[in-house]
């Protein structure tokens, strides 16, 4: 029986990765982030960067794999929450609006 509430629960599962990426704002420099979890809803990332809430950036997740070659996953997500974490970091939760390739 599941007694996780209702807020805990997520429609999607969530595959845990720990993979480099980088984040595009609309303006600024590209950021270095970590994803740290990722499912066909979107994802959450690690990074120094702070977005705004419903801003739109583009982020590019290297493979996780080490053993063969495989071109980066490309997507927009509009930013869902952001949290400071001790390190200095910010963990950023979002939604997929669009994969780019």
């Amino acid at each position: 029986m599941d007694h996780a509430s209702p807020r805990d629960r997520r429609l999607d599962r969530r595959i845990p990765l720990g993979c480099s990426a980088h984040i595009r704002p609309s303006e600024g420099n590209e950021v270095t982030a970590e994803c740290i979890e990722l499912s066909v809803s979107g994802m959450t990332l690690r990074a120094s960067y702070v977005p705004a809430k419903g801003e739109v950036v583009e982020v590019v997740i290297a493979s996780p794999s080490d053993k063969a070659e495989y071109p980066p996953l490309v997507t927009h997500l509009r930013v869902t929450r952001c949290h400071a974490l001790d390190s200095g970091q910010y963990e950023i939760g979002g939604s997929t609006v669009r994969i780019v390739g």
